[in-house]
Protein backbone atom coordinates (compact mmCIF):
# COMPACT_ATOMS: atom_id res chain seq x y z
CA UNK A 1 0.00 0.00 0.00
CA UNK A 2 1.45 3.58 -0.62
CA UNK A 3 -0.61 5.52 1.22
CA UNK A 4 -2.96 4.30 4.28
CA UNK A 5 -6.79 6.09 3.51
CA UNK A 6 -7.74 3.22 5.66
CA UNK A 7 -9.37 4.76 8.39
CA UNK A 8 -10.98 2.56 11.59
CA UNK A 9 -14.48 2.93 13.37
CA UNK A 10 -14.44 1.01 16.87
CA UNK A 11 -17.91 -0.66 17.09
CA UNK A 12 -19.82 -0.42 20.33
CA UNK A 13 -18.39 -3.14 22.91
CA UNK A 14 -19.40 -5.31 23.50
CA UNK A 15 -20.96 -5.98 19.78
CA UNK A 16 -23.73 -8.88 19.72
CA UNK A 17 -23.75 -11.16 16.90
CA UNK A 18 -26.85 -12.50 15.83
CA UNK A 19 -26.09 -15.67 16.49
CA UNK A 20 -25.14 -15.54 19.73
CA UNK A 21 -21.50 -14.74 21.46
CA UNK A 22 -20.27 -11.28 20.73
CA UNK A 23 -17.22 -9.12 19.82
CA UNK A 24 -15.19 -6.79 22.39
CA UNK A 25 -12.69 -4.32 20.67
CA UNK A 26 -14.01 -5.01 17.74
CA UNK A 27 -13.22 -2.38 14.89
CA UNK A 28 -14.36 -2.38 10.63
CA UNK A 29 -12.34 -0.53 8.21
CA UNK A 30 -13.13 1.85 5.85
CA UNK A 31 -12.08 4.50 3.31
CA UNK A 32 -14.02 7.68 1.79
CA UNK A 33 -13.82 9.72 -1.06
CA UNK A 34 -15.80 13.10 -1.73
CA UNK A 35 -17.03 15.53 0.49
CA UNK A 36 -20.07 15.12 3.04
CA UNK A 37 -22.47 18.14 2.78
CA UNK A 38 -23.46 20.28 5.53
CA UNK A 39 -26.97 18.70 5.63
CA UNK A 40 -24.95 15.22 5.26
CA UNK A 41 -28.06 13.94 2.81
CA UNK A 42 -25.10 12.95 0.09
CA UNK A 43 -23.89 9.69 1.65
CA UNK A 44 -23.35 6.58 -1.06
CA UNK A 45 -22.61 3.58 1.44
CA UNK A 46 -20.84 0.74 -0.75
CA UNK A 47 -20.94 -3.06 0.65
CA UNK A 48 -18.67 -5.24 -1.00
CA UNK A 49 -18.40 -8.86 -2.28
CA UNK A 50 -16.53 -11.46 -0.19
CA UNK A 51 -12.71 -10.67 -0.94
CA UNK A 52 -12.20 -6.93 -1.53
CA UNK A 53 -11.10 -4.19 0.88
CA UNK A 54 -12.43 -0.86 1.10
CA UNK A 55 -9.75 0.67 -1.30
CA UNK A 56 -12.15 0.88 -3.89
CA UNK A 57 -10.63 3.60 -5.48
CA UNK A 58 -7.53 5.67 -5.74
CA UNK A 59 -7.30 8.65 -3.12
CA UNK A 60 -4.81 11.36 -2.09
CA UNK A 61 -3.37 8.87 0.85
CA UNK A 62 -3.79 5.96 -1.27
CA UNK A 63 -3.15 6.58 -5.11
CA UNK A 64 -2.61 2.42 -5.81
CA UNK A 65 -6.08 1.72 -8.01
CA UNK A 66 -9.47 0.01 -6.35
CA UNK A 67 -11.40 -2.61 -7.13
CA UNK A 68 -13.66 -0.69 -8.68
CA UNK A 69 -11.46 1.94 -10.31
CA UNK A 70 -12.99 2.43 -13.37
CA UNK A 71 -16.59 3.25 -11.71
CA UNK A 72 -16.10 6.17 -8.41
CA UNK A 73 -14.32 9.23 -9.06
CA UNK A 74 -14.86 13.02 -10.26
CA UNK A 75 -17.06 12.72 -13.21
CA UNK A 76 -17.36 8.53 -12.94
CA UNK A 77 -20.54 6.90 -12.80
CA UNK A 78 -20.19 7.21 -8.91
CA UNK A 79 -19.35 10.79 -8.96
CA UNK A 80 -17.14 12.17 -5.99
CA UNK A 81 -17.54 15.26 -6.95
CA UNK A 82 -21.03 15.47 -6.20
CA UNK A 83 -21.46 11.70 -4.13
CA UNK A 84 -19.42 11.20 -0.25
CA UNK A 85 -18.78 7.72 -0.67
CA UNK A 86 -18.19 5.51 1.60
CA UNK A 87 -16.58 2.17 1.09
CA UNK A 88 -16.46 -0.15 4.53
CA UNK A 89 -14.71 -3.71 4.67
CA UNK A 90 -16.89 -6.40 6.00
CA UNK A 91 -16.80 -7.72 9.39
CA UNK A 92 -15.21 -10.94 9.37
CA UNK A 93 -12.78 -9.80 6.61
CA UNK A 94 -9.19 -9.84 6.89
CA UNK A 95 -9.00 -6.37 5.16
CA UNK A 96 -8.41 -4.32 8.36
CA UNK A 97 -11.64 -5.00 10.17
CA UNK A 98 -11.89 -7.84 13.09
CA UNK A 99 -11.94 -11.12 11.75
CA UNK A 100 -11.23 -14.74 12.97
CA UNK A 101 -7.35 -13.46 12.45
CA UNK A 102 -7.80 -11.04 14.88
CA UNK A 103 -6.25 -11.36 17.97
CA UNK A 104 -9.04 -12.39 20.86
CA UNK A 105 -8.62 -9.56 23.88
CA UNK A 106 -10.11 -12.45 26.31
CA UNK A 107 -7.06 -14.45 25.07
CA UNK A 108 -4.26 -12.73 23.57
CA UNK A 109 -4.08 -14.87 20.71
CA UNK A 110 -5.71 -15.06 17.70
CA UNK A 111 -9.80 -15.72 17.43
CA UNK A 112 -9.25 -18.66 14.59
CA UNK A 113 -12.33 -20.86 15.14
CA UNK A 114 -13.07 -19.22 18.51
CA UNK A 115 -14.44 -16.50 16.36
CA UNK A 116 -18.28 -15.95 16.79
CA UNK A 117 -20.59 -17.32 13.64
CA UNK A 118 -20.74 -14.41 11.89
CA UNK A 119 -23.52 -14.02 9.73
CA UNK A 120 -24.43 -11.34 6.77
CA UNK A 121 -26.87 -9.64 9.37
CA UNK A 122 -23.85 -8.66 11.62
CA UNK A 123 -21.68 -7.36 8.33
CA UNK A 124 -24.71 -5.01 7.94
CA UNK A 125 -25.08 -3.50 11.58
CA UNK A 126 -21.22 -3.11 11.99
CA UNK A 127 -21.24 -1.11 8.51
CA UNK A 128 -24.59 0.97 9.76
CA UNK A 129 -22.63 1.65 13.24
CA UNK A 130 -19.80 3.09 11.18
CA UNK A 131 -21.80 4.99 8.70
CA UNK A 132 -23.88 6.31 11.85
CA UNK A 133 -20.73 7.44 13.49
CA UNK A 134 -20.34 9.71 10.55
CA UNK A 135 -23.61 11.75 11.66
CA UNK A 136 -25.11 10.34 8.59
CA UNK A 137 -28.90 9.69 9.86
CA UNK A 138 -29.49 8.24 6.69
CA UNK A 139 -27.86 7.23 3.21
CA UNK A 140 -28.37 9.00 -0.25
CA UNK A 141 -28.18 5.49 -1.37
CA UNK A 142 -26.87 2.10 -0.58
CA UNK A 143 -24.95 0.09 -3.48
CA UNK A 144 -24.51 -3.55 -2.97
CA UNK A 145 -22.39 -5.94 -4.78
CA UNK A 146 -22.81 -9.63 -4.89
CA UNK A 147 -22.51 -10.94 -1.34
CA UNK A 148 -22.68 -7.12 -0.07
CA UNK A 149 -25.88 -6.96 -2.11
CA UNK A 150 -27.18 -9.44 0.62
CA UNK A 151 -25.91 -7.47 3.07
CA UNK A 152 -27.38 -4.46 1.75
CA UNK A 153 -30.69 -6.37 2.10
CA UNK A 154 -30.17 -7.13 5.50
CA UNK A 155 -28.79 -3.55 6.48
CA UNK A 156 -32.32 -1.83 5.16
CA UNK A 157 -34.41 -4.57 6.51
CA UNK A 158 -32.62 -4.54 10.07
CA UNK A 159 -31.88 -0.25 9.80
CA UNK A 160 -35.55 1.15 8.46
CA UNK A 161 -35.15 4.33 7.43
CA UNK A 162 -31.60 4.40 7.32
CA UNK A 163 -31.68 4.32 3.10
CA UNK A 164 -33.12 6.65 0.68
CA UNK A 165 -32.16 4.48 -2.87
CA UNK A 166 -30.16 1.06 -3.52
CA UNK A 167 -28.89 0.05 -6.01
CA UNK A 168 -28.59 -3.99 -5.78
CA UNK A 169 -25.55 -5.07 -8.42
CA UNK A 170 -25.40 -9.32 -9.29
CA UNK A 171 -26.93 -10.32 -5.85
CA UNK A 172 -29.57 -12.21 -4.17
CA UNK A 173 -32.33 -12.57 -1.84
CA UNK A 174 -30.63 -15.87 -0.24
CA UNK A 175 -28.22 -18.68 -1.85
CA UNK A 176 -29.90 -20.94 -4.16
CA UNK A 177 -28.41 -24.56 -3.60
CA UNK A 178 -26.02 -24.43 -6.58
CA UNK A 179 -24.14 -21.53 -4.77
CA UNK A 180 -24.65 -23.42 -1.65
CA UNK A 181 -23.25 -26.36 -3.38
CA UNK A 182 -20.32 -24.11 -5.00
CA UNK A 183 -19.06 -22.56 -1.56
CA UNK A 184 -19.58 -26.10 0.57
CA UNK A 185 -16.77 -27.85 -1.59
CA UNK A 186 -14.70 -24.54 -1.43
CA UNK A 187 -14.81 -25.00 2.38
CA UNK A 188 -14.14 -28.68 2.15
CA UNK A 189 -11.48 -28.35 0.21
CA UNK A 190 -9.80 -25.48 2.55
CA UNK A 191 -10.49 -28.07 5.69
CA UNK A 192 -9.48 -31.06 4.03
CA UNK A 193 -5.98 -29.12 3.44
CA UNK A 194 -3.67 -31.02 5.94
CA UNK A 195 -2.19 -27.86 6.84
CA UNK A 196 -5.45 -25.94 7.82
CA UNK A 197 -4.92 -28.01 11.45
CA UNK A 198 -8.52 -26.68 12.26
CA UNK A 199 -7.75 -23.37 11.82
CA UNK A 200 -4.51 -23.59 13.29
CA UNK A 201 -2.05 -22.28 10.63
CA UNK A 202 0.84 -20.41 10.36
CA UNK A 203 2.73 -18.77 7.27
CA UNK A 204 4.97 -21.01 7.18
CA UNK A 205 2.54 -23.78 6.99
CA UNK A 206 -0.35 -22.75 5.27
CA UNK A 207 -3.00 -24.53 3.47
CA UNK A 208 -1.87 -23.17 -0.07
CA UNK A 209 -3.46 -26.45 -1.67
CA UNK A 210 -6.82 -25.98 -0.39
CA UNK A 211 -7.02 -22.15 -0.71
CA UNK A 212 -5.96 -22.61 -4.57
CA UNK A 213 -8.73 -25.19 -5.10
CA UNK A 214 -11.20 -23.23 -3.14
CA UNK A 215 -10.60 -20.10 -5.49
CA UNK A 216 -9.94 -22.06 -9.00
CA UNK A 217 -13.94 -23.22 -7.83
CA UNK A 218 -14.59 -19.70 -7.24
CA UNK A 219 -13.59 -17.92 -10.26
CA UNK A 220 -15.08 -20.83 -12.59
CA UNK A 221 -18.77 -19.58 -11.32
CA UNK A 222 -17.48 -16.03 -11.19
CA UNK A 223 -17.57 -15.95 -15.50
CA UNK A 224 -19.56 -18.00 -17.87
CA UNK A 225 -19.11 -20.84 -19.80
CA UNK A 226 -19.55 -18.18 -23.02
CA UNK A 227 -16.45 -16.39 -21.91
CA UNK A 228 -14.08 -19.31 -21.24
CA UNK A 229 -15.42 -20.84 -24.92
CA UNK A 230 -14.58 -16.97 -26.44
CA UNK A 231 -11.11 -17.05 -24.41
CA UNK A 232 -9.76 -20.33 -24.25
CA UNK A 233 -11.47 -22.78 -26.46
CA UNK A 234 -9.41 -25.92 -26.22
CA UNK A 235 -6.44 -24.38 -27.08
CA UNK A 236 -3.04 -26.31 -25.39
CA UNK A 237 -0.54 -25.14 -23.66
CA UNK A 238 3.08 -25.32 -25.45
CA UNK A 239 4.98 -27.99 -24.26
CA UNK A 240 7.70 -26.05 -22.32
CA UNK A 241 4.81 -24.13 -20.25
CA UNK A 242 3.36 -28.02 -19.43
CA UNK A 243 4.52 -29.26 -16.32
CA UNK A 244 5.69 -32.79 -16.31
CA UNK A 245 3.48 -34.29 -13.83
CA UNK A 246 1.33 -37.31 -15.59
CA UNK A 247 -1.80 -35.19 -15.24
CA UNK A 248 -0.75 -32.33 -15.38
CA UNK A 249 -1.30 -28.62 -16.68
CA UNK A 250 -2.08 -29.50 -20.15
CA UNK A 251 -4.83 -26.61 -21.18
CA UNK A 252 -4.47 -22.80 -21.36
CA UNK A 253 -7.66 -22.64 -19.14
CA UNK A 254 -6.31 -24.29 -16.83
CA UNK A 255 -3.02 -22.26 -16.74
CA UNK A 256 -5.56 -19.07 -16.10
CA UNK A 257 -7.15 -20.87 -13.18
CA UNK A 258 -3.52 -21.68 -11.81
CA UNK A 259 -2.23 -18.18 -12.13
CA UNK A 260 -5.49 -16.56 -10.48
CA UNK A 261 -5.07 -18.87 -7.26
CA UNK A 262 -1.07 -18.22 -7.43
CA UNK A 263 -2.27 -14.40 -7.24
CA UNK A 264 -5.08 -14.89 -4.44
CA UNK A 265 -3.45 -17.53 -2.09
CA UNK A 266 -1.66 -16.14 0.50
CA UNK A 267 -3.68 -12.73 0.47
CA UNK A 268 -7.06 -13.80 2.09
CA UNK A 269 -7.20 -15.12 5.66
CA UNK A 270 -7.96 -18.93 5.30
CA UNK A 271 -10.40 -18.72 8.32
CA UNK A 272 -12.16 -15.92 7.56
CA UNK A 273 -12.85 -16.99 3.74
CA UNK A 274 -15.10 -19.74 5.11
CA UNK A 275 -16.41 -17.66 7.88
CA UNK A 276 -17.58 -15.45 5.24
CA UNK A 277 -18.32 -18.04 2.83
CA UNK A 278 -20.96 -19.68 5.57
CA UNK A 279 -22.57 -16.41 5.92
CA UNK A 280 -23.52 -16.30 2.67
CA UNK A 281 -24.90 -19.74 2.25
CA UNK A 282 -26.79 -18.44 5.43
CA UNK A 283 -28.40 -15.54 4.48
CA UNK A 284 -32.35 -15.32 3.63
CA UNK A 285 -34.56 -12.48 3.62
CA UNK A 286 -37.38 -15.15 3.65
CA UNK A 287 -36.09 -15.65 7.46
CA UNK A 288 -38.03 -11.80 7.89
CA UNK A 289 -41.31 -12.64 5.75
CA UNK A 290 -42.52 -15.74 7.62
CA UNK A 291 -40.59 -18.34 5.34
CA UNK A 292 -41.09 -16.18 2.23
CA UNK A 293 -38.87 -14.42 -0.03
CA UNK A 294 -41.24 -12.14 -1.48
CA UNK A 295 -43.16 -10.96 1.92
CA UNK A 296 -39.37 -10.43 3.43
CA UNK A 297 -38.56 -8.23 0.39
CA UNK A 298 -42.03 -6.43 1.42
CA UNK A 299 -41.15 -5.25 4.67
CA UNK A 300 -38.17 -3.06 2.95
CA UNK A 301 -39.31 0.47 2.19
CA UNK A 302 -37.11 2.62 0.07
CA UNK A 303 -38.20 5.45 -2.09
CA UNK A 304 -36.41 4.46 -5.25
CA UNK A 305 -34.54 0.96 -6.34
CA UNK A 306 -32.14 -0.25 -9.10
CA UNK A 307 -31.77 -3.99 -10.02
CA UNK A 308 -29.04 -5.15 -12.26
CA UNK A 309 -28.36 -8.42 -12.92
CA UNK A 310 -26.60 -10.54 -15.82
CA UNK A 311 -28.48 -13.41 -18.00
CA UNK A 312 -24.67 -15.26 -17.85
CA UNK A 313 -24.62 -15.60 -14.03
CA UNK A 314 -24.66 -18.97 -12.73
CA UNK A 315 -23.99 -18.16 -9.31
CA UNK A 316 -26.62 -15.34 -8.61
CA UNK A 317 -29.41 -15.88 -11.57
CA UNK A 318 -31.39 -13.63 -13.24
CA UNK A 319 -34.42 -14.56 -11.84
CA UNK A 320 -33.35 -13.84 -8.52
CA UNK A 321 -32.35 -10.37 -9.52
CA UNK A 322 -36.19 -9.87 -10.90
CA UNK A 323 -37.38 -11.17 -7.54
CA UNK A 324 -35.39 -8.29 -5.51
CA UNK A 325 -36.91 -5.89 -7.78
CA UNK A 326 -40.59 -7.47 -7.79
CA UNK A 327 -40.75 -7.52 -4.06
CA UNK A 328 -39.39 -3.98 -3.32
CA UNK A 329 -41.39 -2.88 -5.91
CA UNK A 330 -44.37 -4.55 -4.03
CA UNK A 331 -43.19 -2.79 -0.88
CA UNK A 332 -43.85 0.71 -2.86
CA UNK A 333 -40.44 1.37 -3.89
CA UNK A 334 -40.15 2.59 -7.71
CA UNK A 335 -37.42 0.29 -9.32
CA UNK A 336 -35.70 0.27 -12.63
CA UNK A 337 -34.36 -3.47 -13.94
CA UNK A 338 -31.54 -3.66 -15.67
CA UNK A 339 -31.22 -7.43 -17.14
CA UNK A 340 -27.49 -7.16 -18.92
CA UNK A 341 -26.17 -9.75 -21.20
CA UNK A 342 -22.59 -9.25 -20.33
CA UNK A 343 -20.37 -12.38 -21.47
CA UNK A 344 -18.36 -12.03 -17.80
CA UNK A 345 -20.91 -13.90 -16.01
CA UNK A 346 -21.50 -13.21 -12.24
CA UNK A 347 -17.57 -10.72 -12.59
CA UNK A 348 -19.61 -8.40 -14.78
CA UNK A 349 -19.46 -6.11 -12.69
CA UNK A 350 -16.00 -5.48 -11.95
CA UNK A 351 -15.42 -6.11 -15.68
CA UNK A 352 -18.01 -3.94 -17.92
CA UNK A 353 -17.44 -1.19 -16.73
CA UNK A 354 -19.57 0.85 -19.37
CA UNK A 355 -22.95 -0.81 -19.31
CA UNK A 356 -22.52 -1.13 -15.25
CA UNK A 357 -21.43 2.45 -15.79
CA UNK A 358 -24.14 3.64 -17.62
CA UNK A 359 -26.91 1.66 -15.62
CA UNK A 360 -25.49 3.23 -12.34
CA UNK A 361 -24.25 6.55 -13.05
CA UNK A 362 -27.92 7.14 -15.05
CA UNK A 363 -29.51 6.18 -11.87
CA UNK A 364 -27.37 7.89 -9.55
CA UNK A 365 -27.80 11.38 -11.44
CA UNK A 366 -31.87 11.05 -11.59
CA UNK A 367 -31.59 11.01 -7.52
Amino acid sequence: MSGDARQYFALPSPFAMKRGGELRGARVAYETWGELTASRDNAVLILTGLSPSAHAASNAEDPSPGWWEAMIGPGKAIDTSRWFVICVNSLGSDKGSTCAASINPATGEPYRLDFPELSLEDVANAAHAAVSSLGIEQLACLIGCSMGGMGALAYMMLHPGSVRAHISVDTAPQAQPFAIAIRSLQREAIRLDPRWNNGHYSADSYPEDGMSIARKLGVITYRSAMEWNGRFARIRLDPEQRDDNPFGLEFEVESYLEGHAQRFVRTFDPNSYLYLSRASDWFDIAEYGDGNVMEGLRRIHIEKAMVIGVSTDILFPLEQQEQIADGLRAAGAAVDFVALDSPQGHDAFLVDIPNYSRAIGGFLSRL
